[in-house]
Parts: C-alpha cells; structure tokens; sequence
C-alpha cells in the first residue's frame, strides 16, 4: 500500500499503474475522532491499529480487483469536522478532497452523538460541491461493537440514510474487516460502472474492424495482369 502524504500530490499520482489506468478515488469525512483512520487501514490491509496520531490528511493508494478487473484506489483520509452552533467548519483540504473525489463516505460514531449531527451537513456540502448528483455517498455507522456506551441508535442512522438517499452501513473497524471491506467495495464497484460506459466506447472503437488487405495470390495474379498488359502494348506498337 502506497501512502502520500500532502494532499497537494494528488493531482500528481500516476492514474497508470493499473493495467487498466484507471483509478478510484474516494474520500473518507466525518467528525474527529470518528475513526476514519481505522476504517480506511482496515479496508487496504485487513490491520487493525488502535491508536493513530491526529490526522494529517494521508491518502492511501493500492490496486484492488473489481469484477475480474485490476483498477487503482486512492482514498483520502481527512482532518475531522465539526458543527458550530448552525455553520459546518470545514478543513480547506477536507473541501478539496470533496472535490477531487469520484465518491464520498460519511463517517459517525455510535458513541458520539454529535459525529452523527453533522452528517446531514456535510452531505449537503457534497452536494453542493457536485451538483450533478453523480457522486455516490455511503453512510457508515462506527463502533457498533462498543454497545456500552451508544448514543447513536441504528434506526436512527438507516432513517437519515433513507432521508438523504444513502446507502448505510454499521461497521466495528476494531472487530469486523468483513462488513469495512463489503461496505468500501460496494462503493468502488458502482464508482466502476459509472465509468464503465467512456471505457466501454473505447474498447468498442477500438474493436471496430478494419479493411482487409488483399491477400498475396490476389496481389501476385494483379502484378501479372499489369506485366501482360504492357506486353501487349509494347507488341502491338
């Protein structure tokens, strides 16, 4: 796995090292202390690491198999966000990973009710920030194993999902690799299909077939049909 370290290089990544050239590009939002982080190392390396220094802004990139196909994903960590009285603050680099990305998941802790409270916000800046639609967001539900101390309960997370027209998902990153790695792959398998119809037109003109070119016996019975005609020009004079 591949980790680069300033936002600012994305732009820079080569989209090539995939035998496809294609990349996915996802980024990871939410409140701090949410457990982004966890999620997202969870998914690339099926490792679970307890504690991690506050976030910078990592982006990871590694190729994973999508339907038979070897396609790179990046996937951009970001710098947690928080709600003040009715104004989200947004990080600068969280909005530019908004951007940059082709799909979007909006974490929350089950432990933290106020993480939970700013997913309608920061969903609205995706969709203000692509207002094509054509961005997928998933909803995911941290920390479901810490039941003890819940103040997120799951109906009210599938009900905000519905609401926003999300998929949702609740996940342990600390016990579960499985649902961390069906809820990231889902996503990257319907990135995948919106791109699949521009690859889908290359490899149809690229397929389209070309004329064929005569073959030596045709080329052969043409050189001497030239040479018996200017045999009997030469004749005749």
């Amino acid at each position: 796995m591949r980790l680069i370290q300033n936002m600012s290089t994305i732009a820079e990544y080569p989209a090539t090292e995939s035998p496809s050239g294609r990349v996915i590009k996802i980024a990871v939002i939410g409140g701090s202390g949410v457990g982004k982080t966890a999620l997202v190392v969870r998914f690339l390396t099926r490792r679970f690491i307890g504690d991690y220094e506050r976030n910078a802004g990592t982006l990871y990139s590694r190729q994973i198999q999508i339907d038979g196909e070897q396609v790179a994903i990046q996937v951009q960590d970001t710098p947690g966000d928080q709600v003040n009285g009715h104004n989200l603050n947004s990080n600068e680099q969280v909005k530019r990973s908004i951007q940059w990305a082709d799909a979007v998941v909006l974490v929350y802790s089950i432990t933290d009710c106020k993480s939970f409270e700013i997913i309608s916000h920061l969903h609205q800046q995706v969709r203000h920030t692509h207002a094509d639609n054509r961005v997928p967001i998933i909803i995911v539900a941290n920390k479901v194993d810490l039941l003890h101390v819940k103040e997120v309960e799951p109906h009210h997370g599938q009900k905000l999902a519905n609401m926003l027209g999300c998929t949702f998902y609740e996940v342990s990153a600390s016990e579960n690799y499985n649902d961390v790695y069906n809820a990231f792959h889902v996503l990257c398998k319907e990135i995948s299909k919106q791109q699949a119809p521009v690859n889908t037109e290359k490899r149809r003109s690229s397929l389209i077939p070309r004329p064929k070119s005569p073959n030596m016996q045709d080329l052969k019975r043409r050189f001497k049909q030239a040479l018996s005609a200017k045999v009997r020009t030469v004749t005749s004079v």
